[in-house]
């Protein structure tokens, strides 16, 4: 069984940066895709940004394109999502997904079978 463990959430000021890391163990998802989902209180779980684990493909919404980047070490079987000139309206909480398989539809939620805990991104205005 996979196994994601989020981190690197917090309080940060508008405009302000944060990086937040999701690592991953138990199985293996050098095939498959890695993404970040969020979700605000009272709103819909939404995509983030998506990562293939070998050929290192990123796909973002088209909202946040320019302000985040996803990346990836293979290495410490790591992804990351660092966070750029953060709104209040980027507040939610961050969900690491993942899964082994080769997916067509990576900004869809149900597409992925391993999930993180999630971390807490607070943006003060």
């Amino acid at each position: 069984q996979g196994h994601l463990v989020e981190s690197g959430g917090g309080l940060v000021q508008a405009g302000g940066s944060l990086r937040v890391s999701c690592a991953a163990s138990g199985r293996t998802f050098s095939s498959g895709t890695m993404g970040w989902f969020r979700q605000a209180p009272g709103k819909e779980r939404e995509f983030v940004a998506a990562i293939s684990w070998s050929g290192g493909r990123t796909y973002y919404a088209d909202s946040l394109k320019g302000r985040f980047t996803i990346s990836r070490d293979n290495a410490e079987n790591t992804v990351y999502l660092q966070m750029n000139s953060l709104k209040p309206e980027d507040t939610a909480v961050y969900y690491c997904a993942a899964t082994s398989r080769t997916i067509l539809n990576m900004r869809s939620w149900y597409a992925y079978d391993y999930w993180g805990q999630g971390t807490q991104v607070t943006v003060s205005s």
